[in-house]
């Protein structure tokens, strides 16, 4: 038998604000944080504000070994830890999955290279912790104590939104009962843009940033950068009712695939991102026709969008095809991070029974899906949170909104 998981603790550290409340009111406000990067003015960046990790972790030595997107990932796992309300004994067997990318802040992190040789001379001791990718979650586990099954993804931007499955499937399976999932990410310094750039990925703008992200509109030409991290505490039903745990939603699906098409294009057809998509619904038990609303990848890259819309067409289609609204347009890209903070975003959606409009969209790439393109009042329960990365790794997510 079937375990089901909830998620009962969250902590997101986003553009639109740190908490519930500031999200809701950026949301509610049309209030992004757009702004041309530092490093390259024709790239506009979508970075997250006044942020300091140590306000949420005090004095901890080991934060000189977090780059920005493992600080990210810290403090979002601290505030997920406080507002669960979970024991310290209970959190010690808790198991650990996060969703990372590299550091690509090679500007500020790698020292000179002369005649192919690395000039050591300023590097400190432990300097490759900066570029492992399980040293955030080593970070997290030494602070929090935990000590269960752990697992880091670097699946692009995918990562995060697989590290939930994950978690998800260990505590439906009787693995564990308790888990701590989600991720971190930044790719704003000159490092990232350079490779985002060369890869013809990010928009270049010659208006307003507020305009520089439009998911699904003919006019697109690619995405807006971000950062910032999320987590969740996910647990066994059970186990949460015992401990009178508040619990946001249930998470009832999930499914993830590959293209093996290309490093960075997706597969023209969408044949295996339809796939994760549809074995999601499998796993969920629940036909298309119960999704309520698709928070969609929706980077505002032509290719990605354009495979996107068609294959929600081809699940969803029909006379009353669910809503779809594309956060991104908001926060910009988490790349790693990004299905943690799209999840925290859209917690706080079903939470409030809001959907945002998709900024920009002014002319649809297609003209049979939902795209939601003013602000709604609207009472979900079923939502299908959708995430794309290079390399073509295709992931599916699948929640209920808790009605106890």
């Amino acid at each position: 038998m079937s375990n089901r998981v909830v998620i009962t603790g969250m902590g997101v550290i986003s553009a639109l604000g740190h908490n519930s409340e500031t999200i809701l009111q950026s949301f509610k406000n049309d209030q992004v944080c757009f702004r041309r990067s530092e490093h390259d003015p024709e790239i506009v960046t979508g970075p997250v504000d006044k942020f300091d990790v140590k306000a949420y972790t005090g004095r901890f030595k080991n934060l000189r070994y977090l780059n920005r997107g493992f600080q990210f990932a810290l403090a979002a796992a601290v505030a997920a830890v406080e507002n669960s309300g979970i024991d310290k004994a209970s959190l010690s067997r808790a198991g650990l999955f996060a969703g990372v990318g590299p550091n690509l802040d090679m500007g500020r992190e790698l020292v000179t290279i002369k005649d192919g040789q690395l000039d050591d001379s300023a590097l400190n001791a432990l300097w490759m912790l900066r570029f492992l990718p399980n040293t955030g979650v080593s970070a997290i586990s030494q602070f929090l104590g935990i000590h269960g099954e752990n697992l880091t993804v670097a699946t692009a931007c995918s990562a995060s939104l697989q590290a939930i499955g994950q978690a998800y499937r260990k505590i439906k399976h009787g693995y564990a009962d308790l888990a701590l999932a989600g991720g971190g990410d930044s790719r704003l310094s000159s490092g990232g843009i350079l490779a985002y750039r060369k890869a013809q990925a990010l928009g270049l703008v010659t208006g307003a940033p507020e305009t520089a992200s439009r998911p699904f509109d003919e006019a697109r030409n690619g995405f807006v950068p971000g950062e910032g991290g999320a987590f969740f505490v996910f647990e066994d039903l059970l186990h949460a009712r015992q401990r009178g745990a508040h619990i946001y939603a249930e998470i009832c699906g999930y499914g993830a695939t590959m293209d093996g098409y290309a490093m960075t294009a997706p597969r023209p057809d969408g044949k295996f991102a339809r796939l994760a998509i549809q074995n999601a619904l499998h796993e969920a038990d629940i036909p298309p026709g119960q999704i309520d609303y698709i928070s969609s990848h929706g980077t505002g890259t032509p290719l990605n969008d354009q495979v996107e819309a068609d294959v929600i067409s081809d699940i969803f289609g029909g006379s009353a095809p669910p809503y779809v609204i594309a956060l991104k347009s908001w926060i910009g890209h988490g790349s790693a991070a990004c299905g943690a903070l799209e999840l925290g975003l859209n917690l706080v959606l079903l939470d409030n029974e809001l959907l945002p409009p998709i900024r920009n969209l002014t002319h649809p790439c297609r003209s049979d899906v939902g795209f939601v393109n003013h602000t709604m009042a609207f009472a979900a329960e079923h939502v299908l949170i959708e995430n794309f990365g290079f390399g073509g790794q295709n992931a599916a997510l699948v929640i209920r909104k808790w009605r106890s």
